[in-house]
């Protein structure tokens, strides 16, 4: 069973050791490669040998917040982290041998299974990032610019640029003093919120034209198949927080997103709600877990039998 600790405490273990190597979870996001990156700057700011590995699905638009940490060739690691990872079944691809071999494990989703060592989890923070953000003020005093501009990516994009019900006070302090610290919001706004591509814009005319609705549209249901993703020329950044869409509708208490995940029928469903609806209990009914109002799982069957196993299990919560 994992020891549980505090975020002074993870500061003083971190002090104590020397030689980490940070992983971040199967399709990264933006909190977990904003902890991760901000976590190893502020490691070698005190003198620390601190790597990121290097994750396959990392898309192009989070892959420079960790591309100066990216684990060289031969690196022996005395120690390895994960930050934003609930659980072994989110572990980045070609990561087996790190099973059952984790020192810490920084999350804040409520559904960790404790398999780390030790687990530093806060599950009533917005993000990782806030959690990283207090660890390395009780490391160093401070935050660089670099770590800063990390934490702001981390604690936004989980936040939906400070627009989800998962926003706190926490949450808004952290952002001010990573901006405070160096981080170039202004920036960073533009490129993760007001800015798409020309995929992005024909991928998401597609996924609306497409969208059902059920339960007297309490329930808004969008898919993304891999022939809407080819006709839309759109790749993993094109769809990056893809699943905000259908809970941004006026009357829906529940949005659900199908996207197929390869050439196989396996998909990955996210599931965000209000707070009237526990998004975390309809994903646990089907193995996955997060937050209350944002979880997910996957299922290895076709976009049309995960809506039917959907709407089955939803007449228990609608």
């Amino acid at each position: 069973m994992s020891k549980s600790i505090t975020a002074a405490e993870t500061a003083k273990w971190l002090k104590e050791r020397d030689n980490f190597l940070i992983l971040t979870h199967r399709r990264p996001d933006g909190d977990t490669v904003g902890s991760a990156g901000a976590l190893a700057q502020g490691l070698r700011e005190v003198g620390k040998t601190a790597y990121v590995l290097r994750n396959p699905e990392i898309t192009p638009r989070y892959a420079p917040f960790v591309e100066d940490y990216a684990a060289p060739d031969g690196f022996e690691q005395e120690h390895t982290l994960i930050v934003d990872t609930a659980s072994y079944k989110l572990f980045p691809k070609d990561s087996d041998k790190y099973v059952g071999n984790i020192s810490l494990s920084i999350d804040h989703h409520p559904s960790n299974t404790m398999y780390a060592e030790l687990t530093c989890l806060d599950p009533t923070t917005a993000s990782c990032g806030e959690i990283i953000y207090e660890i390395l003020i009780e490391l160093a005093g401070k935050i660089s610019a670099k770590s800063a501009g990390c934490l702001y990516l981390a604690v936004s994009t989980d936040t939906g640029c400070f627009s989800f019900a998962n926003t706190t006070a926490n949450t808004l302090r952290v952002a001010s003093l990573t901006v405070e610290a160096g981080a170039p919001h202004i920036k960073l706004n533009r490129k993760l919120f007001r800015t798409k591509s020309h995929a992005r814009v024909k991928i998401e005319g597609m996924i609306y034209a497409g969208m059902e609705f059920h339960f007297g549209g309490k329930v808004a249901i969008a898919s993304v198949s891999h022939e809407m993703m080819s006709l839309a020329q759109a790749n993993d950044d094109d769809v990056d927080d893809i699943a905000s869409l259908p809970g941004s509708i006026e009357g829906v208490q529940a949005g659900i997103t199908i996207s197929e995940l390869s050439s196989t029928n396996d998909c990955k469903i996210s599931v965000r709600s209000s707070p009237s609806v526990d998004a975390n209990a309809i994903a646990a009914r089907f193995g996955g877990g997060g937050h209350a109002m944002a979880s997910g799982f996957s299922l290895g069957k076709p976009i049309q039998e995960v809506k039917e196993d959907l709407l089955e299990v939803l007449k228990d919560f609608f």
